[in-house]
């Protein structure tokens, strides 16, 4: 399994805010919704298309207010999981980090890994933005 970590992020919320957003998949429908294929949602679990390829998620794991895991069903692409973790510093300040081990082959490794990478920075920064800019 390969190992991808994102830069750790500050979102001007509290840790459990955070948390009971980002710990449901039911939760981002609004968010996500417009930008996927298909959206379907639950509390533990979510399908929809990317780039006309189906994708299941489902959370293994959850912590209150440090971790949620999440992993591909069935018919995953890939072997993954992701995991969100909090770090509550203060009453608004939580500092995220976002982890994603996947299996993947040397060619795959080659041709994604590099992107891969740059991508959980990506992530992150939107979250933390979306988190910031939202109104109290």
């Amino acid at each position: 399994m390969e190992k991808y970590e994102s830069k750790h992020v500050r979102i001007r919320r509290p840790a459990e805010t955070v948390y009971n957003v980002l710990s449901r998949f039911d939760h981002l429908t609004p968010i996500l919704s417009q930008h996927v294929e298909g959206w379907e949602a639950d509390e533990n679990s979510c399908s929809f298309k990317a780039k006309g390829f189906p994708v299941k998620l489902r959370i293994v794991e959850k912590e209150p207010f440090k971790l949620v895991k999440v992993t591909g069903e069935d018919g995953s692409p890939m072997d993954f999981t992701f995991w969100l973790q909090l770090v509550g510093v203060a009453p608004d300040d939580t500092r995220m980090r976002l982890v994603l081990h996947v299996k993947l082959n040397m060619m795959m490794k080659m041709m994604v890994g590099g992107k891969l990478a740059s991508a959980m920075d990506q992530i992150a920064d939107r979250i933390a933005e979306a988190f910031n800019n939202a109104p109290v």
